[in-house]
């Protein structure tokens, strides 16, 4: 059994996870007992960019860790299709860690502000063989899960019983996972969006991003953020933010100014993109979003907003996608 709360808050687009205890866990080492932690991914999305983890506990089957994992920019759409994965895992210095059991939670069953309590029986991935003989993993789509106490069925009976049971579960979860959109999700970016009518221009704030897609070997990326005005006759809207080394959850809280007229940004675009810098090569495109009246979703939201309410500054969470804008990559080693 695995116990843990789960809170979303949308006021600050945090999904907050506390990881309490396990109980029962099964043995995995030699002296019958296990070094237990936990992962946390959210699907669709990659792994490395989104993985959270507890602390090991060592030597037991019933550890406990009341450790508070947090996801940053994890808006009210992402609620609605995205799935939690929890798996608890025996760490193993000699050779590689080994998987006990897991958890999949679609987010869409919390509620706002609303602390949600779990306590479920870990389950195990086993191979379901159809009538051909061939083995059909998760790839596949047919998947039956089993207590992690209890790697295999007792009987074909029951192992048909089983997959009934949980052939609605299933489904929920494949819609969940499948989500919104044919765009690769590539991260999110938190901006601050301020028109100032006394200085007569626009105020970006580069605030931050969360779980970057990762560009570089180590599991990581050096990103960095560039931003234009749309269009861009003279080629001088170009600023960028200095470069944060190996994270895929950067701080940046940098701020560009654009001299220009309110009626005159009402026609144009703001494109900002998020790149992994490479010294003596071009730099890798990680994701961008464009902000304008051509935009859908929350960032023409932001942009309308930005626009209607001059003096207040707007901060929002974007998704990035890995749809490259056609002059984004124009200067790939600056």
């Amino acid at each position: 059994m695995l116990e843990f709360d789960l809170l979303y808050d949308p006021a600050s687009c945090t999904l907050h996870c506390s990881i309490l205890r396990a109980k029962g866990l099964k043995p995995m080492d030699f002296n019958g007992l296990a070094d237990p932690y936990v992962k946390l991914h959210l699907l669709p999305g990659a792994c490395k960019a989104n993985k959270l983890k507890t602390k090991t506990q060592r030597n037991t089957l019933n550890p406990v860790w009341n450790e508070d994992l947090t996801y940053s920019g994890i808006t009210e759409e992402d609620i609605s299709h995205k799935v939690l994965r929890i798996s608890v895992c025996d760490e193993d210095k000699l050779s590689h860690n080994e998987f006990i059991g897991e958890i999949r939670v679609p987010l869409r069953r919390l509620k706002p502000s609303q602390k949600k309590h779990f306590n479920i029986c870990l389950e195990r991935q086993v191979p379901v063989r159809g009538s051909c003989g061939d083995a059909c993993g998760e790839a596949g789509g047919q998947v039956a899960r089993t207590s992690s106490l209890s790697p295999q069925l007792a009987s074909p009976s029951s192992m048909s019983a089983a997959l009934r049971g949980i052939s609605c579960y299933l489904k929920e979860l494949e819609q969940a996972e499948q989500g919104p959109g044919l765009l690769e999700e590539r991260g999110r970016i938190l901006l601050s969006l301020s028109y100032s009518s006394q200085r007569r221009g626009l105020l970006v704030g580069i605030v931050r991003c969360a779980h970057l897609a990762a560009m570089d070997v180590n599991g990581y990326s050096d990103p960095y953020v560039k931003t234009y005005l749309r269009p861009d006759v003279d080629k001088k809207s170009k600023h960028k933010t200095c470069v944060k080394k190996k994270t895929l959850n950067p701080e940046f809280n940098e701020e560009f100014f654009y001299e220009i007229e309110l009626s005159t940004l009402a026609t144009k675009t703001l494109e900002v993109t998020v790149w992994d810098y490479d010294i003596g090569k071009s730099n890798d495109f990680i994701g961008g979003v464009s902000l304008g009246p051509a935009a859908r979703g929350e960032a023409q939201r932001h942009w309308s907003d930005c626009l209607q309410q001059p003096g207040v500054a707007l901060e929002r969470w974007h998704t990035l996608t890995s749809e490259l804008p056609p002059a984004a990559g124009t200067l790939p080693l600056a």
